[in-house]
């Protein structure tokens, strides 16, 4: 009895299918999160950097601002990434069709030449 459930029961490696982590951090996530973080420090330490009297305030609001584009970016682009970012993909459209000849000089030879043919075609009967 043992022998026929060891043949219909497999082992299966739980690992198979998943996407790669750090921890609780995705993979694909690392090098976005950590492109946002060195700009918010540079906006901060840099562009306002006289504008805070303390250290700390500096750290505050490098933390604040990465955090926030981080949530944004993890929102955006989190679990099912290709919903977001395929709306940038361009593609292209087929179309048939021919355009005017319009002349640059505007003569409008196009107008003369039926005019022409039209007063041929009525002096026939």
């Amino acid at each position: 009895m043992t022998d026929e459930r060891d043949k219909e029961f497999r082992p299966v490696n739980q690992i198979l299918g998943t996407q790669p982590s750090l921890g609780p951090i995705p993979a694909d996530q690392i090098f976005p999160w950590t492109i946002i973080a060195l700009v918010s420090y540079m906006i901060v330490n840099g562009i306002f950097g006289g504008v805070f009297s303390d250290e700390w305030q500096k750290w505050l609001w490098t933390v604040l601002i990465a955090g926030w584009g981080i949530a944004t970016w993890w929102i955006l682009t989190g679990g099912r990434s290709w919903r977001f970012l395929s709306k940038f993909i361009g593609v292209p459209t087929w179309t048939r069709g021919t355009a005017r000849y319009k002349s640059f000089l505007e003569f409008h030879y196009e107008r003369k030449n039926r005019k022409t043919k039209r007063r041929h075609r009525r002096s026939r009967k």
